[in-house]
C-alpha cells in the first residue's frame, strides 16, 4: 500500500501487539448478492465500520483458481535477477506510477519498507484521453516479458476486472449501510473508479546492516474509498483498534480483507473513520505475497460529506499523520497525488516536469 507513517519517536511503543481474542468479523456475501437479506449484510458492515474499519468477506465470488494463478505468475516474478525486475522498474511508467520498485524502494516516514512489489492500475491505451493529457496515474501497465513470467499480463487484468466488480458490490452494501441508495457511490463517485492495484512481496531475509528499517510497512491509513486484499498464508498484517491497541488480521481461507479509506472516512463525517494498518516484518522464512487493490473515487471528483451526516471535527490530534481529512479542498486527485508524493518523491518530479512540458 502507499503510506506514510506515523512519528519515528512512537515505534518503540507500538512494538507490542494485543494476542487478545478480539477477531475482525467475517461478513458473508452470499445473501446480499442474491437480493435475500440485503438488510442483514448492510447492518453487519455498519457495525464493523463504526467499530473498527475492518472487515473481511467471505461468499465473495472470486474463484480460487484465478487467485492460484495469480500468486504463481506472482512468485514466478519476484524470482528473476533483479536486472530482469527492473526492465519494469517504475521510472519508465513515469507518471502513469506503473511498474517495479525494488526491495527497500517505496519509503514509510523516510524509512524504507522492507518489500518489493509491482504497480498496477486500470489498463488504458496510448490513444485514452486521460493518457493523451497525460493525467497523472492513468496509464499503459508495465508487464515482464512473455518468455519470462508467460500469460502474467492476462492473469493481472483479469483479477483487477473481477476485483473492481467485487469492488461495486461492497459499496453498494456500504451505501445501505448509511441509510443512502445504493448507487450513492456509484452514481457520484465510482461509475469510473480510480483503481489502483498492487502486488507486494515481503522477503524473509536479514536486514542489511545500516537500513533504518522497522516494519513490512509502517503504520498508515489508505487514501481513498475501499481497500480490498487478498493476503497469502503467511499473515503479518496488523490493525490498530481503540481501546485494543493493535491486533492482528491473519489470513483466513477463502476471504479477503476490506478496510475503509480517508475518503470515506471524510464524507462519514467521522462515522465510519479509516483505520491505521501496518505490516510486520517477514520472519517466517518464506516471501511472503499480498495482492491489496485500491477501490477509490474517480480522479477528478470533488469528494464531499453525504447530505444530512456534518463535517467531522478535526481529530488530526488523533491521527497518525496529523492531518485533517474533513478540512481538505480539492479533488480525490489532488489528495491522491500530494499523498503518494510523501512515499514516492519521484512521481511528483514526474508530474511536475510533465506540466513544464505542457506549459512550454
Amino acid at each position: 500500500m502507499y503510506s506514510s507513517s506515523s512519528s519515528p519517536d512512537k515505534d518503540e511503543n507500538d512494538l507490542k501487539v494485543s494476542e487478545s481474542t478480539y477477531k475482525l468479523p467475517i461478513i458473508d456475501l452470499k445473501s446480499f448478492k442474491s437480493g435475500e437479506d440485503r438488510e442483514k449484510v448492510a447492518k453487519e458492515i455498519n457495525d464493523a465500520c463504526k467499530r473498527h474499519g475492518f472487515f473481511y468477506i467471505a461468499g465473495h465470488g472470486i474463484e480460487e483458481e484465478l487467485i492460484d494463478r495469480l500468486d504463481s505468475v506472482s512468485r514466478q516474478f519476484f524470482a528473476l535477477d533483479e536486472q530482469e525486475k527492473l526492465k519494469i522498474r517504475m521510472e519508465l511508467g513515469g507518471s502513469a506510477w506503473r511498474g517495479y520498485f525494488p526491495l527497500g524502494g517505496e519509503l514509510t516516514s523516510n524509512r524504507p519498507d522492507w518489500k518489493e512489489g509491482l504497480y498496477f492500475g486500470t489498463e488504458l491505451q496510448d490513444t485514452h484521453p486521460l493518457v493523451v493529457s497525460k493525467t497523472p496515474v492513468h496509464g499503459r501497465n508495465l508487464f515482464p516479458d512473455e518468455s519470462m513470467v508467460p500469460t502474467m499480463s492476462q492473469i493481472v487484468l483479469e483479477y483487477i476486472e473481477k476485483v473492481t466488480q467485487l469492488g461495486h458490490v461492497v459499496m453498494e452494501a456500504i451505501a445501505l449501510s448509511l441509510g443512502v441508495p445504493s448507487d450513492y457511490f456509484y452514481s457520484l463517485y465510482t461509475q469510473d473508479p480510480l483503481i489502483l492495484f498492487r502486488i507486494f512481496n515481503y522477503r524473509s531475509q536479514v536486514i542489511p546492516d545500516g537500513m533504518d528499517v522497522r516494519w513490512g510497512v509502517g503504520e498508515h491509513t489508505d487514501y481513498g474509498l475501499l481497500t480490498i486484499l487478498y493476503q497469502d498464508d503467511i499473515g503479518g498484517l496488523q490493525v490498530k483498534v481503540g481501546g485494543e491497541g493493535w491486533i492482528k488480521a491473519p489470513p483466513i481461507k477463502n476471504t479477503f480483507v476490506c478496510n475503509i479509506g480517508d475518503m470515506l472516512d471524510r464524507m462519514t463525517g467521522g462515522l465510519y473513520k479509516s483505520t491505521p494498518h501496518r505490516v510486520a516484518l517477514n520472519t517466517s522464512g518464506r516471501h511472503r505475497l499480498s495482492f491489496p487493490l485500491f477501490f477509490d473515487p474517480n480522479f477528478f471528483t470533488q469528494v464531499q460529506p453525504i447530505d444530512g451526516i456534518s463535517i467531522g471535527q478535526d481529530d488530526s490530534h488523533q491521527r497518525w499523520d496529523k492531518s485533517n481529512v474533513h478540512e481538505f479542498q480539492g479533488t480525490y486527485g489532488d489528495y491522491l497525488i500530494n499523498k503518494v508524493s510523501q512515499v514516492f518523491p519521484q512521481l511528483k518530479q514526474n508530474i511536475n516536469n510533465t506540466q513544464q512540458q505542457r506549459s512550454e
